[in-house]
């Protein structure tokens, strides 16, 4: 299922291998069908709360914010790509919180490469950054990634807990991760180009900026009343998707694409097959290598070895396989291999979907990417960013 996600021969959908995988998994007795039931219905608010963030994404980019976003980041650098590297850096830390890491790698990455052929800086750092971002800075919320969504659901915090503990982890590794940057791309990042604004200042579009502080406000007072957040969610895609078919900007069909639902398919498929894999000796495995306890020690090492397993078998197998294990020790273990699974795909192409859905996208715009460089990056900056921020949920934990 994996190396198919990877290669996508002739373009098919992840779900063309993964559906019939779990088929088969359920048809071998790897796992039983009413345990496979069970696994569908526990991710089926997961999925569709996914779904309807990817719409909401979707339809902000159909409003123009992500053109003005751009816009934004060229009349602020003016040629100089340290300016547009924290630009970058700004943007895509909020849209991957607010928006998930698909609309930072999907919908910002594209804009980037625009802003840097239109401002004349080279464009390698600020890619690089739309990548590393859209696993780093999903940190902050529940609804920023779809591991986030899964380790929401087994911590047991309500939406402004999740968000508190995380905060200072995101701000923390997303400046080690800036850091980084500055150093590993000195060379690309001194080559000034400095070119003087040019037309009128961008207009953000207000109606989608207001639908989305209208959702989160409403993940907020959804987790105080006990409701799940998949509504809140499901709302504003569906103003921001009315609108458009109001304004003959979308149709039935387009909404129906923007929810991805092959892929909607291919996280069940998945999780059906993880729980089989799990059920079948995984799980004792991995229960003799985790440490107990939510110590400082204790959250590092579980943080190291969900950062491990998420380049060997991806970030959302392995989040599926850890949170059964690290959920009786209680939130902290569970959010430090939220850290783990999330800052550690930066280590190579096939830690996450996200990456590799990058990766396309990148040589779309006839742009290589050399994987000894790419590899070369991450070693930095996996440990420089993992560490502290382990420290800093440990910091959050003693305080909150």
């Amino acid at each position: 299922m994996l190396a198919w996600a990877v290669v996508r021969p002739f373009g098919w959908p992840e779900a063309v291998m993964a559906v019939p995988a779990a088929g088969i998994a359920v048809a071998t007795g790897a796992i039983g069908l009413d345990h496979a039931r069970a696994e569908a219905e526990r991710l089926g608010p997961v999925v569709g709360f996914l779904a309807a963030v990817l719409m909401l994404a979707h339809f902000c980019d159909v409003e123009g914010l992500f053109q003005a976003c751009g816009a934004w980041m060229a009349r602020r650098s003016r040629g100089r790509p340290v300016r547009l590297l924290t630009s970058v850096f700004a943007l895509a830390s909020a849209i991957t919180a607010v928006l998930s890491l698909d609309a930072t790698v999907v919908l910002l990455t594209p804009v980037v490469f625009a802003t840097a052929a239109r401002t004349g800086v080279r464009p390698k750092p600020h890619v690089y950054a739309c990548t590393h971002l859209s696993n780093t800075a999903s940190l902050l919320l529940p609804v920023s990634n779809l591991t986030n969504l899964l380790a929401f659901a087994a911590s047991g915090l309500s939406f402004t807990r999740f968000a508190a503990l995380m905060a200072l982890p995101w701000l923390v590794a997303i400046g080690a991760e800036y850091m980084v940057f500055r150093r590993f791309f000195v060379r690309d990042l001194v080559a000034a180009v400095p070119s003087p604004p040019t037309g009128e200042p961008p207009e953000l579009p207000l109606f989608p900026l207001v639908t989305v502080a209208c959702t989160l406000a409403g993940f907020v007072v959804a987790s105080a009343f006990g409701v799940a957040p998949v509504w809140a969610a499901l709302a504003g895609a569906l103003v921001l998707a009315g609108r458009a078919l109001l304004r003959r900007r979308a149709t039935a069909l387009s909404v129906v694409r923007a929810a991805a639902p092959a892929f909607l398919a291919f996280v069940l498929a998945l999780g059906i097959v993880v729980r089989a894999v799990v059920d079948n000796g995984l799980a004792g495995a991995l229960g003799r290598v985790l440490p107990g306890g939510t110590g400082l020690p204790a959250l590092l090492a579980v943080a190291a070895v969900a950062a491990v397993l998420a380049n060997l078998i991806n970030n959302l197998p392995a989040v599926l396989v850890l949170l059964p294990l690290t959920a009786p020790a209680g939130p902290g273990a569970v959010l430090a291999v939220l850290l783990g699974v999330n800052i550690g795909p930066n280590l190579t192409y096939a830690g996450s979907l996200a990456t590799l859905l990058w990766r396309r996208i990148v040589h779309q715009h006839e742009h290589g990417v050399n994987l000894r460089e790419f590899t070369r990056l991450g070693l930095l900056a996996v440990p420089a960013a993992l560490v502290p921020a382990v420290v800093a949920l440990w910091g959050a934990l003693q305080i909150l």
